[in-house]
């Protein structure tokens, strides 16, 4: 017998790779949760009601300046490729345009 293949079989416990024990391969007891065991038909006691629909709906204000955003960062970008900004072509423009459309697009994920 080649040496390692004797030293894969030393590993394996002589038992040709299978494992010890019931032979299903788990760790903990069947039926075990790894931490305390709750039972599932008890609530917890702590009840979060729903948010009202009044509630839920975005300032007037929320909608018109998410547009201005996203327009005015555009605006930014394409004014500065063309070159009509004061200063000519820099990259500060840019990095404002992109701020501005991204603030846009945040605003619009919490837009109700």
């Amino acid at each position: 017998m080649p040496k390692s293949d004797q030293r894969s079989r030393a590993r394996r416990g002589q038992q040709g790779g299978r494992r010890s024990g019931s032979g299903s391969g788990r760790v903990t007891p069947k039926g075990a949760k790894g931490g305390r065991e709750k039972d599932p038909g008890v609530a917890s006691g702590r009840y979060t009601p729903p948010i009202p629909k009044d509630m839920r709906r975005s300032p007037p204000w929320f909608g018109p300046v998410l547009l201005f955003l996203l327009v005015a960062g555009l605006l930014i970008i394409v004014l500065n490729y063309v070159g009509v900004l004061p200063g000519g072509i820099h990259n500060y423009y840019l990095i404002v345009g992109i701020v501005a459309m991204v603030a846009g697009l945040v605003m619009a994920t919490f837009y109700r």
